[in-house]
């Protein structure tokens, strides 16, 4: 039995450029299908937010292209708190899946490893 579940994770763009926003983009959101056993017709919605340094792109349109044509998509701009990491991408997923909340896989990759060190992979 499906029920709704949430997905955390974040990645950090190489650039403050269209092009590094479309690959990490598509990176994290590929390692949360692969890493839940998901498809795109899984997900009810995604929140995007993005470091207030990351404005060549929305990561939306990226999703877009990966199969998320029917799903809700925001972005948002994250809180700038001085000293935090910069060119972040971060994902809040709702799913409906079977897994149970102690088996969902929250992605953080390359530098966004370090928002999360107890669960990033």
């Amino acid at each position: 039995m499906s029920t709704v579940r949430a997905i955390r994770g974040a990645i950090q763009a190489t650039a403050n450029e269209a092009e590094a926003i479309d690959l990490a983009t598509k990176e994290l959101l590929a390692e949360i299908l692969r890493a839940n056993g998901l498809t795109a017709d899984d997900f009810i919605s995604v929140i995007f937010t993005v470091s207030p340094d990351l404005n060549a792109a929305f990561p939306a349109s990226s999703a877009r292209e990966l199969g998320f044509t029917d799903v809700p998509l925001i972005c948002s701009v994250e809180i700038g708190v001085p000293g935090s990491l910069e060119r972040t991408i971060r994902i809040m997923a709702h799913v409906e899946s079977a897994l149970k909340k102690s088996e969902i896989n929250h992605i953080y990759l390359g530098g966004a490893k370090v928002l999360r060190r107890d669960i990033a992979q």
